[in-house]
């Protein structure tokens, strides 16, 4: 079993492996789909005994005072269990989990992800206004990143287990495999290629195939098939899109301001952002938990053009200084309900209006979802094959592009608002490089490029030294005194050197040699070429030696050597 093991992370060393990275693929999206499911029955649990009924979705029955009183108690206990937290552990969500793909090389910590599944169920189950979608995203990614590093697998194929993570994350809540596969890699690897498409549309599928058999109910929408009616339509779609930009900008904007506080203590943040949901809950409720039962209610239509507009704006500000506060919370679900309400408003009024030329009420609902979410999040793909999926409307695709860009457009050219995660992450000093040379590195196995022909040498040589290494030849020799590895010569460079001082005394030590000295930093066997590169950037060194340590001793086993030169060498080939 071990050797298999051992053989299978040789493979997974190539992206282009298809074979091997489907089994990922397959095992990645059924362990998301399970955890998933597993969040949002705690979700569910946690509201049954807050009040809200048996689905957690009834928070409009609670109490006036408990509807104040269940999300300022609940943020006020999560911001004193924080207080317990050193600020690395506190971090979860998408931006986490984006950060730790990028400058962690996808390694994700256990402990964010257990935070991540306690608190966010007990955040959206007493009622904060929230989505699951983005700490099932989450979950996803880190249960898989966590069974690669049980595991050992290189560093490059914890990326694409996240990404299958993230899709069957998104896969197992809204049962849309295809907008899954999409927002993985549009929005968390931000790089479209076949080798990477491949395992992650597996997760997709397997996710989505464990939650349909597991949680014994159709999808989490249920939009009719809709159609445009006439072409007349498009300048008012067009003007949908625009009204949704407006409402995210917004959105965003709060969430910027109100992410300037993160350095007051987090006790204080989460409890005014609780005291703020419950204060507009006691005059609109349905502002509470998910608002997934608010959505059906606007897909029959039994809301009101001022309640939905009322509704829109209470979402906005409940969700965006949630967020901005640090709740662990997703903004995917709500960005969806924002467009569903702005949506229903502008489909009204058309009815009211222009009758005979307006479309049936669910396509300007379905189309509003769309421009939210993709101007949300800069996932204008994703977003048009969510709706796609959830109407089974291949037709909605045109005005739905439509509103998107018109919405992004709004959101980032006329008020200049960059998307969610891309604010927060600005605000965290963490800008994501997305060129290829980065997406190259980050993928490639820092063995690509090693350099096997190594050999530790003593500092302190004598003749029958060097008779192996003119036998071996080395093209490197790691210098060596008590256990220590000090730095690199050059194999050809250090025999020439030994000639000369071993014919003239019995023995040679390498501290005077008058050869060029590499400095060197190590990486694990695991590691990537863009890790290699971080390392050689941040230790001022000139190669990394690659080691794995022996499961039998413990100790470093050298397997090569990786200099700048070669990695720059390597890019330049392939960019």
């Amino acid at each position: 079993m071990r050797e298999l093991l051992k053989n299978y992370r040789r493979y997974l060393t190539n992206y282009d492996s298809l074979l091997a990275y489907s089994i990922l693929g397959i095992v990645g999206g059924v362990a998301s789909g399970l955890v998933v499911l597993a969040f949002d029955l705690a979700i569910r649990e946690v509201a049954a005994l807050s009040g809200a009924g048996p689905g957690g979705e009834d928070f409009e029955s609670l109490p006036r005072w408990l509807a104040f009183a269940l999300p300022a108690g609940g943020a006020t206990v999560l911001g004193l269990f924080y207080m317990l937290l050193k600020p690395q552990d506190r971090e979860v969500g998408v931006v986490h989990l984006i950060s730790r793909m990028h400058f962690q090389y996808g390694a994700l910590p256990l402990r964010n992800a257990l935070l991540q599944f306690v608190a966010g169920a007990f955040a959206l189950g007493t009622g904060q206004s929230g989505g699951r979608e983005g700490p099932g995203v989450h979950l996803g990614g880190a249960v898989n990143s966590l069974l690669g590093q049980r595991l050992g697998l290189p560093n490059n194929s914890l990326r694409t287990l996240i990404a299958c993570g993230t899709a069957g994350g998104i896969a197992a809540v809204f049962h849309t495999p295809l907008a899954g596969v999409i927002f993985a890699m549009e929005v968390i690897v931000a790089e479209y290629t076949v080798a990477g498409f491949i395992p992650v549309m597996l997760a997709s599928v397997a996710a989505s195939a464990v939650s349909r058999t597991l949680s014994g109910d159709g999808a989490l929408l249920g939009i009719p098939v809709v159609e445009l009616k006439s072409l007349w339509e498009i300048p008012y779609i067009i003007l949908l899109g625009v009204v949704c930009g407006i409402g995210i900008a917004a959105f965003i904007r709060i969430l910027r301001f109100t992410g300037q506080y993160s350095h007051w203590p987090v006790a204080i943040r989460f409890t005014i952002a609780g005291c703020f949901t419950g204060v507009i809950a006691l005059a609109v409720p349905e502002t509470l938990g998910l608002g997934y039962d608010s959505l059906g209610l606007i897909l029959d239509n039994q809301l009101v053009i001022g309640t939905l507009l009322l509704l829109a704006l209470c979402k906005i500000l409940a969700t965006a200084v949630s967020c901005g506060a640090g709740l662990p919370i997703g903004l995917i679900g709500p960005s969806l309900l924002i467009g569903a309400c702005l949506g229903g408003a502008l489909g009204s009024i058309a009815h009211q209006f222009q009758p005979e030329l307006a479309s049936d009420l669910p396509l300007y609902i379905a189309i509003g979802m769309a421009a939210a979410m993709g101007a949300m999040l800069n996932a204008p793909l994703a977003a048009v094959l969510a709706v796609m999926e959830l109407t089974h409307t291949v037709s909605i695709a045109m005005p739905a592009l439509l509103a998107i860009v018109a919405a992004s457009l709004t959101n980032t050219g006329l008020f200049r608002q960059r998307p969610a995660y891309q604010t927060i992450l600005r605000q965290l000093q963490r800008v994501v490089p997305s060129d290829p040379l980065n997406q190259l590195l980050h993928r490639t196995d820092v063995t690509a490029t090693m350099d096997v022909r190594v050999v530790r040498v003593p500092i302190l040589l004598d003749a029958e030294d060097l008779v192996p290494l003119l036998e071996f030849t080395p093209t490197w020799c790691l210098v060596e005194r008590k256990g220590e590895d000090l730095y690199l010569v050059r194999g050809d460079e250090l025999l020439a050197w030994l000639r000369e001082a071993l014919a003239e005394s019995e023995a040679a030590d390498l501290s005077t040699a008058t050869i060029r000295r590499w400095t060197i930093a190590p990486v694990p066997l695991q590691a990537s070429l863009r890790q290699a590169m971080d390392t050689i950037r941040a230790s001022t060194a000139e190669a990394v030696c690659v080691y794995e340590r022996s499961r039998a001793t413990g100790k470093q086993i050298l397997h090569g050597v990786v200099t700048r030169e070669s990695i720059e060498k390597f890019s330049l080939e392939r960019l």
